[in-house]
């Protein structure tokens, strides 16, 4: 979705930053300035840096909750003992962006769910300090991961509701927009 994003925004007229984790697909707007990210960390840090800056920032990553306590340089080979990994929290980017977020910046995020998802949702916006959440489901038929269609519900700061049919994601994405453009008017 956030390619979609970006190419969507770009495609309205915005100065896009697309702040991108490892992955296959580039933005086809060339206007979209990418910024490659590999670790949530970074991710973290790229997008803090950048949010002073914004007018909009839309939090669409699927960003890992826990990273490595120790990563390693090398590959663990296999010794027939059981293995503990040591995980930490990541930091939780829309939550800072939240207590940074200025009275003239809009922050939009996403909540993948698989149960409870419009009370989950509601909880995430709120104390997220977000002004809409973008709600995704992995229990909707060939929405989310791994399709080109998503089935996305829309809840804003003021309790609206949006539900919408499986489209595609560069429709899904200008739905995410014309939404944004209301709530900015």
């Amino acid at each position: 979705m956030g390619i979609a994003l970006a190419d969507a925004a770009a495609s309205y007229g915005a100065d896009v930053e697309l702040v991108l984790g490892p992955v296959n697909l580039m933005p086809s707007e060339k206007n979209v300035k990418v910024i490659n990210v590999i670790t949530a960390g970074s991710m973290a840090e790229e997008c803090i840096s950048r949010f002073a800056g914004c007018d909009i920032a839309i939090l669409s990553a699927a960003v890992a909750d826990f990273s490595p306590v120790n990563a390693g340089k090398e590959k663990i080979k296999k010794t027939g003992k059981d293995l503990t990994l040591r995980l930490k929290p990541t930091k939780d980017i829309a939550m800072e962006l939240g207590r940074l977020k200025k009275r003239d910046q809009l922050l939009a995020g996403f909540a993948l769910e698989t149960g409870n998802g419009i009370t989950n949702a509601k909880e995430k916006l709120k104390s997220k300090r977000l002004d809409m959440i973008v709600l995704n489901s992995l229990e909707d038929r060939g929405a989310g991961f791994g399709y080109d269609t998503n089935r996305i519900t829309i809840i804003d700061k003021y309790n609206n509701i949006d539900k919408f049919e499986l489209k595609s994601k560069e429709e899904a994405a200008r739905d995410i927009l014309d939404k944004i453009v209301s709530m900015i008017k």
